[in-house]
């Protein structure tokens, strides 16, 4: 009995002193463990001399020769669910914490970073062991990605969102875009896309090699949702230049939300003469518009509402002039079905189907359509003979200073009456009409 009890005795000691920080220092000081004391970081077990809440003996003899004595006390994960519980519950978890396998990422008995890990707030190195880097290879990376702050927008574990983000998609980026979140609040008009859908429709959240890491170029990225436009600009014969310029569709829209409809930078008429309102735009330069409407006192129609696009299309046309309908490029073009559509669309459709008309224009010598003659004739000549197309200072959109005739400008001298009028332009004498009592022209060109 008295040698039982003494044996007894002594196994009690040895597995006391087994579990005790004592022995855990004999582990780091002797030659076999000596770097984990040199660790900057260590885990919690380490650092309290708790190496058997880990480990376990299997074997008396330690060290042992051809084989080890010590076993960890559970395998992979089930070890460190022990003191980290919870993991893995959520409806995503990272591929490693869902194997079991936290010391791919997570050095066990610790490190100079932070969580255990040997990277530090750059984790590019420690994620690209798994995940592809070509993302994290472009030109424009996103802020986060391009530091290696993968953390800032993903859980390391686990997550309730796709990918292992931090939240939706659109609130993690806007936890960042706190200004943007506010403008947008009080945007007018916000984009579909921003209004309802992830950031990332539009955006790589990582990288691209297009500017402001968008998925495409523009307009390829905007005409995924935009179709009509995109099968416009598919078969287009003049595309407008902005579209296929650096900046694409943002050059005259706001991607996010904007003020004015069609998230247009500012109202239409402004965004149009940003660029319209120079003397200097294409080769050979585009006329100034900006000048040509300043002070007039007539405005066309569409100008003076500031709708530009009521004449133009501004993505792209297959007329002159980026017109909505055709309409002559050459100064002289004889009428024919269709070829003043541009006009004709809003004005009078039969001006110049006939000769004799009472109902049809009030430009007229009697019953005579004095539109068809200068326009319907051999030498038909175009609107912008005597008209303005955006502003002047004579009624009617008559040109007061004339009509630019190569190196000549042609004066109109127009005049109007209660039933008619007169002009002595630079291609005939002056010639008087009346719509109520006829002028005889043939007597009046004897005279002269």
């Amino acid at each position: 009995m008295k040698v039982s009890f003494i044996a007894s005795a002594a196994l009690s000691c040895l597995l006391l002193f087994c579990g005790t920080p004592a022995l855990a220092a004999s582990c780091v000081t002797t030659a076999c463990h000596s770097t984990i004391a040199e660790i900057k970081l260590p885990h919690a077990p380490v650092k309290d001399g708790d190496c058997a809440s880990c480990h376990t003996q299997k074997d008396k003899e330690h060290p042992k020769k051809g084989g080890k004595s010590f076993e960890l006390a559970e395998k992979g994960g089930a070890l460190c669910a022990n003191c980290h519980d919870g993991m893995g519950k959520k409806k995503y978890v990272h591929a490693p914490v869902k194997g079991g396998e936290c010391t791919s990422c997570h050095k066990p008995h610790g490190s100079s970073e932070r969580f255990l890990l040997e990277v530090g707030e750059d984790r590019t190195a420690l994620c690209l062991n798994c995940h592809d880097p070509e993302p994290f290879k472009k030109n424009y990376m996103h802020g986060p990605a391009a530091v290696g702050s993968c953390s800032a927008c993903h859980e390391p574990h686990e997550s309730s969102e796709r990918s292992l983000m931090k939240g939706a998609v659109r609130d993690v980026c806007l936890k960042c875009h706190a200004d943007f979140a506010a403008s947008m609040q009080a945007a007018v008009v916000v984009h579909p896309p921003v209004r309802d859908q992830a950031c990332t429709a539009c955006h790589n959240p990582h990288g691209s090699s297009v500017v402001m890491f968008l998925n495409q170029k523009m307009p390829e990225l905007c005409v995924r949702c935009h179709k009509n436009i995109g099968r416009q600009l598919a078969g287009v014969k003049v595309p407008h230049k902005p579209l296929t310029q650096p900046g694409g569709c943002a050059n005259c829209h706001f991607a996010h939300f904007g003020k004015s409809k069609g998230l247009l930078a500012a109202d239409q008429m402004t965004v149009c003469l940003g660029c319209h309102g120079r003397d200097d735009l294409g080769t050979p330069p585009l006329k100034n518009i900006k000048k040509q409407i300043d002070g007039k006192k007539f405005l066309h129609g569409p100008i003076r509402e500031g709708n530009c696009k009521a004449c133009h299309d501004p993505h792209g046309s297959d007329y002159f002039r980026l017109l909505r309908g055709n309409y002559p490029s050459e100064l002289y073009v004889p009428y024919k079905e269709g070829m003043y559509d541009a006009c004709l669309k809003c004005h009078e459709k039969n001006l110049l189907r006939f000769a004799d008309t009472t109902i049809y224009t009030r430009f007229r010598n009697g019953n005579r359509n004095l539109h068809f003659v200068h326009v319907a004739g051999r030498k038909g000549r175009t609107c912008r003979i005597c008209h303005e197309p955006h502003a002047s200072n004579g009624e009617k959109l008559i040109s007061k200073e004339g009509t630019q005739f190569g190196a000549w400008k042609i004066p109109i001298n127009f005049a109007m009456t209660a039933t008619g009028g007169s002009c002595a332009p630079g291609c005939h004498r002056k010639f008087k009409y009346d719509r109520e009592k006829a002028e005889n022209l043939q007597v009046e060109e004897k005279k002269k």
